[in-house]
């Protein structure tokens, strides 16, 4: 059966049907899948029942799903190492306040970004699994990076064209005040420098590439004035024009270009248990300067 792509917003964003992840899929629909994605950045699949063990193998109809590289802070399941928890309830079930040190850096979260920035060979995409969801908050807002750079002011143009940002992992310590990496991640993940500006592998399409919660630096710019760079670029971007914001219902998995979308999650009331799974692809190809 043909699956049924319906857009939810001009800029990106499209709801699919006609898909159980539940089974194994073919290579048919997972191409039709695949074009969908690449057209509408996001897509959502309503009503996806499944174990952590079932979005694993859907993951990986479109590569390698990535193991999170930090221990310290538990935010890698102990029972299936690809899931990643976007959660304030533990794997024992028990609700965590926001002082938990995992808490604050996930608080993170709601600033702009795009996962696995700080990896040499970034985050192809990610896929997250509402499993309980939030009714005060918790509203995943996504940005079309190709439509932000192709109307940004001649101003801010000017200062990205053919420069790098440096994406670094431990920012989001400084940033919301949670423990530092320990020697052992931060050697697991050295700080990357990508350019502002990419080409993206598939589409050929040109886009932003920015990721606030890790951008610690700008090529040729002072700390200052690349950090406010990087704010004004952000402002910029978080335009309704060219933003999704997923409002979620139980068992909603989202799939996202990392390559060409940044996201940020709004804040819900930390009493409400808010449990979300998540893989993400790895990455296959360096970062392209357009």
């Amino acid at each position: 059966m043909a699956i049924t792509v319906k857009p939810r917003h001009p800029a990106l964003g499209a709801e699919i049907r006609g898909v159980d992840m539940t089974k194994p899929v073919d290579a048919e629909t997972i191409r039709q899948v695949h074009d969908a994605w690449m057209k509408h950045l996001v897509v959502v699949f309503p009503d996806q029942q499944i174990t952590d063990q079932q979005h694993v193998v859907f993951t990986r109809n479109f590569g390698e799903a990535e193991i999170f590289h930090q221990t310290s802070l538990h935010l890698r399941s102990d029972r299936v190492r690809e899931i990643f928890l976007v959660s304030n309830v533990d794997e024992q079930n028990h609700l965590l306040p926001p002082s938990e040190p995992g808490q604050k850096q996930l608080s993170s979260s709601q600033q702009w970004h795009t996962d696995s920035s700080y990896r040499p060979l970034p985050s192809m995409g990610s896929l997250l699994h509402g499993i309980e969801i939030s009714r005060t908050g918790g509203i995943t807002q996504f940005i079309n990076m190709y439509m932000v750079y192709d109307e940004l002011p001649e101003s801010l143009r000017k200062q990205i064209e053919g420069r790098k940002a440096r994406h670094d992992f431990s920012m989001l310590s400084r940033l919301v005040g949670s423990p530092p990496p320990t020697a052992e991640e931060k050697a697991a993940m050295p700080p990357v420098w990508h350019p502002l500006v990419r080409k993206h592998p598939v589409t050929g399409r040109k886009c932003l590439y920015i990721s606030s919660i890790y951008n610690d630096a700008v090529e040729g710019l002072e700390d200052g004035p690349a950090r406010r760079l990087i704010e004004e670029l952000s402002t910029f971007a978080a335009q309704p024009k060219y933003m999704y914001r997923h409002e979620w219902e139980p068992h909603d998995v989202l799939m996202w270009d990392n390559r060409c979308t940044v996201h940020a999650v709004t804040p819900h009331d930390p009493n409400e248990r808010r449990v979300m799974h998540r893989t993400t692809i790895v990455g296959r190809d360096p970062v392209m300067a357009a």
